[in-house]
């Protein structure tokens, strides 16, 4: 199979979909395998190192969805890439589509086979390849609150950790999945008074066991949730649902209570966020005010740490790209239900159900489709 791997065009983001390590699997199973120029330079990774890994180096986009029957990205596809895309070409990267109205339509129209990152599962349910870019964000997100709260960045002038005499900052990371515990495993390691909100009593007693009295577990359902926004210095949004918009968990009169200069890191905003007063930013420009409290909404923060994050995201992406490569989507897709459930658009039909229902759109049993 022709595999293509373009230069990533979103504004800021530095990673690419294939190492020359992942390209190197490929081409040893005689796949071919186009890298756009200098596609993984901001990643650390040249030319030559493509080369050495079999792979041909081409100069233009057009040129590798013009050939390549399977496109290898990290984040969806901008829509001037979308006009590139060809009929029944497999597209594999992470999409995002529920936040995003005016892409599904556009990959629906191009009659692709799109497989969404975020949306492949695995035996017990997890998402094995969000979960290495969730923990890159969980991470970055005290790094990035932690800068933001600082006075020049019109935060509150804290130092998360305190000092001598001087209580730490508290903060308070709604849900306790792949982005809450990394983000409590950095909060704590800086030694914040952290606070993990879930709505899952097993999650809480896990995460206690892990950090023992280092975290506050709290249950969402029997907090004050509107005191403990108002009382934090650092919010982290690390909510998730699936394929599926973000319920929005943090109104704008939550906002409004909070502390002069307090902080919000939405992790979250990939997925339209769980912060009323959420909108995606970048890495150029990564915060606004709302009510003199700081907004981080980074929607592609592993993109900051390029090298990391391509390396860490290549360990989960490959399995599956090297069965679509071998034997084609259709079998590789009938044969694994949870491949499968990373199918999000087949041909002009929507078939993940998160995403119909974000837009109100006809959903189509992605098994009945692979199998007409």
């Amino acid at each position: 199979m022709i595999v293509g791997v373009p230069k990533e065009i979103k504004l800021q983001e530095h990673r690419i979909g294939l190492t020359p390590e992942s390209v190197k699997a490929l081409t040893d199973k005689k796949h071919q395998v186009l890298v756009q120029d200098n596609g993984g330079f901001e990643a650390g990774f040249t030319n030559e190192d493509y080369i050495k890994a079999g792979a041909k180096i081409v100069k233009t986009p057009e040129e590798i969805f013009k050939t390549a029957e399977l496109i290898v990205k990290v984040k969806e596809p901008q829509m001037n890439e979308v006009e590139m895309i060809r009929e029944d070409q497999i597209i594999y990267t992470y999409l995002h589509l529920a936040a995003a109205k005016e892409l599904t339509l556009g990959l629906m129209k191009s009659k692709s086979v799109c497989i969404a990152y975020e949306t492949v599962t695995d035996d017990t349910g997890r998402l094995p390849l969000l979960a290495p870019m969730s923990a890159v964000a969980g991470r970055m997100s005290i790094q990035a609150g932690a800068h933001a709260l600082e006075k020049n960045q019109k935060g509150r002038g804290l130092l998360i950790g305190g000092a001598p005499g001087v209580e730490s900052a508290n903060v308070v990371i709604l849900g306790g999945g792949v982005v809450g515990e990394n983000a409590a495993i950095i909060a704590t390691g800086m030694r914040g008074k952290v606070f993990v909100v879930d709505k899952s009593e097993k999650r809480l007693e896990e995460l206690h066991k892990q950090f023992g009295d280092k975290i506050i577990p709290t249950d969402s359902s029997k907090v004050d949730l509107n005191k403990l926004i108002s009382e934090c210095d650092l919010l982290v949004g690390g909510v998730l649902i699936p394929g599926a918009e973000a319920p929005k968990l943090v109104t704008k009169e939550m906002v409004k209570s909070m502390k002069r200069g307090s902080v919000i890191v939405d992790v979250a905003i990939d997925q339209g966020g769980c912060v009323e007063t959420s909108k995606p930013t970048t890495h150029a420009n990564p915060t606004y005010l709302v009510n003199d409290v700081v907004h981080y909404c980074v929607a592609n923060m592993p993109g900051g740490v390029p090298r990391t994050s391509t390396m860490a995201l290549n360990k989960a992406t490959l399995p599956l790209l090297i069965k679509l490569a071998d034997q084609g989507y259709k079998k590789t897709l009938q044969e694994n239900k949870n491949y499968l459930a990373g199918l999000n658009v087949y041909r002009g039909k929507i078939t993940f159900k998160g995403v119909s229902d974000a837009f109100n759109l006809d959903y189509f049993s992605p098994s009945d489709l692979l199998a007409s």
